[in-house]
């Protein structure tokens, strides 16, 4: 476990009160119920920026708090605890694209308005089915940005996209020349296809050929973070089920068998939160990078693939009925381990990151 300094165990400790008494689960089911394409509510998310989570890896010098990105683990990670709906991870990582590849005037337009919360931005990058950044076909011509990007996150309600195109990122504001196309998934949550036609778009010239990649390491750590703390939940909610729950005149929790696959889940939770606390504490180092992002990515999602099955099957029948909560969890789990990197890809992207 990652040792922790005062201000961030204070940020923890806020993030995870606000989490259970403002934002429990019973709260996704409300959004869930609206059928409000944006999925989340913004009301909530303007306390969230309020208390400055919207702008933990922004500079001071641009309304932000500059904490990194283990902080803002942290709090990504009490969300996930909640299934809280809101695009702080899409809006963290986009802002961490213009933090490292914007202009000064790019720097100073976006990013205090990204910190406020008065401004929402995502990130737009694969055009097919599955997870290939090598796979670009968007193209810009004049400063106009043309291509069609799947599965956007938080796509509805973001007035600013960070796109993807053949020679690097761009900003793209919502508007002219931009069309989303709902998609439904598993989750309930915001996703859709957005084509883009024409779109003014500036480019983030200033962070290398490599910036791509350096924003979809950061996607992938924040990601892992609420995985984690869907893990946790799973995990914890399941336990308190078995201890609870008679069966034959004994408490489930009382069978040998099932404490021994309850303790096969402590160990897994265990290497989860060291592989994703490593992958949140490299970006902030700024060294080995890549590898500790993938690995915290491919174990975020073999743990939570298992934490979820598990989870249900523990729980019998009922854990898939919607009186429960743990069927929401495996259902957002699938979704995310499919973002930024399947296990297949990461465990291919790891070798050639190994010089296999």
């Amino acid at each position: 476990m990652a040792v922790l300094n005062e201000e961030q165990e204070m940020l923890r400790d806020m993030a995870r009160e606000w989490t259970v008494n403002e934002s429990p689960v019973t709260e996704f089911r409300k959004v869930r119920a609206s059928g409000e394409p944006e999925a989340f509510n913004r009301d909530a998310y303007a306390t969230m920026a309020q208390m400055g989570w919207a702008g933990v890896i922004i500079p001071e010098e641009h309304g932000g708090s500059d904490f990194g990105f283990l902080s803002a683990g942290l709090v990504v990670e009490e969300l996930g605890k909640t299934l809280t709906a809101s695009p702080l991870v899409m809006n963290t990582v986009a802002a961490s694209a213009i933090v490292l590849g914007g202009s000064d005037e790019q720097k100073a337009r976006w990013l205090p308005r990204l910190a406020s919360g008065e401004a929402i931005a995502t990130l737009a990058v694969d055009e097919g089915p599955s997870h290939d950044p090598a796979k670009i076909e968007t193209s810009v011509s004049d400063g106009k940005l043309s291509g069609t990007k799947a599965f956007v996150h938080e796509a509805h309600g973001a007035d600013l996209f960070v796109v993807a195109a053949k020679d690097g990122l761009y900003l793209v504001e919502k508007g002219d020349g931009v069309a989303l196309t709902t998609r439904k998934l598993t989750d309930q949550r915001s996703h859709a296809d957005v084509t883009f036609d024409g779109a003014a778009a500036e480019k983030l010239a200033n962070g290398g050929d490599n910036l791509l990649d350096d924003v979809l390491d950061r996607a992938r750590v924040l990601t892992a973070a609420e995985m984690l703390g869907m893990a946790q939940q799973v995990f914890d909610d399941t336990l308190d089920y078995l201890k609870q729950r008679v069966q034959f005149n004994q408490v489930l929790a009382s069978f040998q068998a099932l404490q021994h696959r309850m303790a096969d889940l402590f160990a897994d939770l265990a290497q989860m939160r060291s592989a994703v606390e490593a992958g949140l504490q490299a970006v902030d180092a700024g060294f080995g990078v890549a590898r500790a992002a993938t690995i915290a990515k491919a174990e975020a999602n073999r743990v939570m693939h298992t934490m979820a099955n598990e989870g249900i099957q523990l729980h019998g029948g009922i854990g898939m009925t919607d009186e429960y909560d743990v069927g929401f969890y495996l259902k957002r789990a699938r979704v995310l381990e499919q973002s930024f990197g399947s296990s297949s890809w990461l465990k291919d992207r790891f070798s050639k990151l190994s010089g296999y």
